[in-house]
């Protein structure tokens, strides 16, 4: 999507737009700012929201394309690491999660070749979003341990 068409859930957020809940994204300077601190392991956990997640892969959809979801996982893992979240069968890193919310944002910003603004749309969209995996899956994916170590596809079909 390029800036200021309207997106699946209504405009698109632009830069004189503020996102209140999400202030790194209020200025491309916050917005580096908050990936920097990210991909160098330096973000507090708390900082670590959904709608952090989603600015991410959308950051990261824009800038990796097709491997954005191998990005994120390194960098989701790498997270984890410097914050002490232990990744095992019951906490910390989603395989099944991740991709299937790489899939989702990646569509909502196809055609967005700046990473700040498609952050904007996808936090816009679904940022607040989390339980959008409900549509998608008849199942409990978030507490199934076979999802969380390896992708299940979706076995509904949802919005996006």
């Amino acid at each position: 999507m390029s800036a200021g068409r309207p997106g699946i859930l209504g405009p698109m957020a632009t830069p004189e737009t503020p996102l209140s809940r999400s202030a790194f994204l209020d200025s491309r300077e916050s917005f580096h700012a908050f990936v920097r601190d990210w991909e160098a392991g330096e973000l507090p956990k708390a900082a670590w929201t959904h709608a952090a997640h989603v600015a991410m892969g959308a950051c990261y959809a824009v800038r990796h394309g097709p491997s954005a979801v191998d990005e994120l996982r390194r960098g989701i893992k790498r997270h984890n690491a410097a914050v002490g979240t232990l990744d095992t069968a019951t906490s910390g890193y989603h395989e099944t999660l991740t991709c299937f919310w790489t899939g989702v944002v990646s569509r909502l910003v196809k055609g967005c070749s700046d990473p700040w603004l498609a952050a904007r749309q996808a936090v816009e969209a679904v940022g607040e979003a989390r339980d959008l995996h409900r549509l998608y899956y008849s199942f409990d994916v978030v507490r199934d341990p076979r999802a969380r170590a390896s992708f299940v596809p979706p076995d509904r079909q949802g919005p996006y």
